[in-house]
């Protein structure tokens, strides 16, 4: 809130008089001020505050969407605010602010550590369809969310296939389809997620992977293979997830045969015991599919 000015001289407010009264003369100006239902003696003294909201105001009136927003921050317009007989500037959401948090709103129950922009907005209208050889991974995904929805519960997928053929993108259509209905979920880069291992942050976003009740570890099998990782962190992960039965998923380049070779070799050598645990916990977590398709990253 502005402060009122005070120890005005008879000169400043001559000034003061002649540039309201040239403001009022913006129809936006005048239709504001009115809506205040305060006095000109006071307001006045906010002329060129005034002025800005009126352009900001201007702004809106002829405004098509959030992509033409003309105003200092996008998507709201300044505004004054008549608050118990004293001005208040505050920053309004425009109606298409408003329609776009509505729509995204369920963005809020999905967490998203180091997955690329264009999953955030997979949807189940715009998946491909037309490939007969996603069909199967297709059903079995509308088949659990139809469940899930119903239930709370369900076994994951763990999903496997070539390179760009939209693998995340099916699993991320679901999770946020069950974000609408309040259900909160999880995507993680794996070998970004892996890469984080010591920062200072990671214990917390660990704890909240490893307990949310939706999870999807993509791209599993890209990361460089080290002892702790998966003995440390990928291990107790989904025994805990598989204690506590939340359902998991994963995505992959690798068949669960190959990604166990590699689960098995690190710099300390080959482990295959460590491996074939994991794939244990990982075949009890999920049914194994996969999907041959076109590259759509093309």
């Amino acid at each position: 809130m502005h402060n009122v000015l005070e120890d005005l001289t008879s000169e400043n407010l001559t000034d003061l008089d002649t540039e309201y009264d040239n403001a009022l003369k913006n129809i936006n100006f005048k239709t504001i001020t009115k809506n205040l239902k305060m006095d000109k003696e006071y307001l006045k003294k906010y002329t060129s505050i005034l002025e800005e909201c009126s352009l900001e105001f201007e702004h809106c009136k002829n405004c098509k969407g959030l992509l033409e927003c003309a105003n200092k921050v996008e998507g709201f317009c300044y505004l004054p605010v008549n608050v118990d007989g004293n001005i208040s500037f505050e920053y309004k959401p425009c109606k298409y602010k408003t329609i776009m948090d509505k729509k995204n709103k369920h963005l809020e129950n999905i967490k998203f550590f180091d997955t690329p922009e264009y999953i955030k907005d997979a949807s189940l209208d715009k998946i491909y369809k037309t490939d007969k050889n996603r069909f199967q991974v297709i059903n079995y995904l509308m088949d659990f969310l139809d469940e899930y929805e119903e239930t709370k519960t369900g076994k994951g997928l763990y999903l496997h296939g070539n390179f760009g053929c939209g693998k995340t993108y099916l699993i991320a259509a679901i999770f946020n389809e069950l974000a609408k209905s309040g259900i909160k979920s999880c995507i993680v880069f794996w070998p970004e997620f892996l890469r984080e291992t010591f920062d200072d942050e990671f214990k917390d976003k660990f704890e909240y992977v490893k307990k949310v009740p939706i999870l999807l570890i993509d791209d599993i099998g890209a990361e460089a293979i080290t002892v702790w990782n998966r003995d440390e962190v990928l291990c107790p992960l989904l025994q805990y997830r598989m204690d506590n039965n939340l359902t998991t998923f994963f995505t992959s380049n690798l068949n669960l045969k190959e990604l166990e070779s590699h689960l098995s070799n690190s710099k300390s050598g080959v482990d295959e015991v460590k491996a074939k645990r994991i794939i244990s916990r990982i075949e009890q977590l999920t049914c194994d599919l996969e999907m041959i398709s076109k590259n759509l990253r093309k």
